[in-house]
């Protein structure tokens, strides 16, 4: 059966608009379904206590907040509970390397609780927190120590810089790694 010209051009533009229809129902069924995965996904993860970017940087931040508040009471037992209490925490400064949780306290024992020293008061700024994974995070910041007994004006205040890697654990977010460094004194 043959068609004729006009017949055949009426039978071509009703099959490309066919098709035109057709992928158009497509994208839409497409991004219909890839918009429901998303929305279904993140209110799984909500309703199971999956955390959010959002969350987690507003729970990394209280651990900062706890310890300088723990630091400015003299607590240093509630300063190192922002600390994972492990041997493989590493604490570094002043070109050294402290290892495990133990040694780390030891050291703030040392340098701030000894007989004549004191703890000070301790601030935290220019905070900036950066999650990797729901269980992962850096956070970078300033620090700043002030010794209100130091009758030295030179040493009256500590300042500098900090990189902190936190890990979420089942007590929640701890630092696993803390690098900090101090200014050079003018």
């Amino acid at each position: 059966m043959s068609m004729t010209p006009p017949a055949l051009a009426a039978e071509l533009a009703f099959r490309a608009k066919f098709l035109r229809i057709a992928c158009l129902v497509n994208i839409v069924l497409f991004v219909l379904l890839v918009g429901g995965g998303t929305v279904l996904v993140t209110a799984v993860a909500r309703a199971t206590g999956a955390s959010t970017a959002a969350g987690d940087e507003k729970e990394i931040r209280a651990v900062l907040e706890a310890q300088a508040t723990a630091w400015n009471k003299g607590d240093l037992d509630g300063f190192m509970g922002g600390y994972w209490n492990d041997d493989q925490l590493t604490f570094i400064s002043g070109g050294d390397i402290t290892s495990g949780w133990k040694k780390t306290k030891e050291r703030f024992e040392k340098r701030y609780k000894a007989e004549g020293k004191e703890m000070g008061k301790l601030a935290f700024s220019e905070l900036h927190v950066e999650t990797f994974s729901p269980n992962a995070a850096m956070m970078r910041g300033k620090f700043e120590l002030t010794f209100e007994k130091e009758k030295d004006d030179a040493k009256k205040t500590a300042r500098g810089r900090f990189t902190l890697i936190l890990r979420k654990t089942p007590d929640g977010w701890k630092v696993v790694h803390d690098h900090t460094s101090a200014e050079e004194k003018k």
